[in-house]
């Protein structure tokens, strides 16, 4: 049997939601995937979500989450726009 995937339900916020057209979408990675993994993944689908030297920050279970931190099926996902003040 070969390596796992996980269900990842990742929820946009703000901005984002407005961009992928969704609130939350499902994505299916494998096993170990990290937040990196899953902003490249969310690149890959949504080209115009955020341009390239945006940095998406990712919060995991209500706490902002690393770029190395692994994502486990289950997990509550969320997407978070810059906020631009003024």
């Amino acid at each position: 049997m070969g390596p796992q995937n996980v269900e990842i339900i990742v929820r946009f916020f703000a901005l984002y939601r407005e961009r992928a057209g969704s609130s939350q979408i499902r994505f299916d990675l494998p096993e170990q995937s990290t937040v990196a993994d899953l902003t490249d993944e969310v690149r890959r689908r949504f080209p115009n979500l955020a341009p390239p030297q945006v940095r998406i920050v990712v919060a995991v279970n209500a706490d902002y989450a690393e770029p190395e931190t692994i994502l486990r099926e289950g997990d509550d996902v969320c997407l978070i726009p810059p906020v631009s003040g003024g």
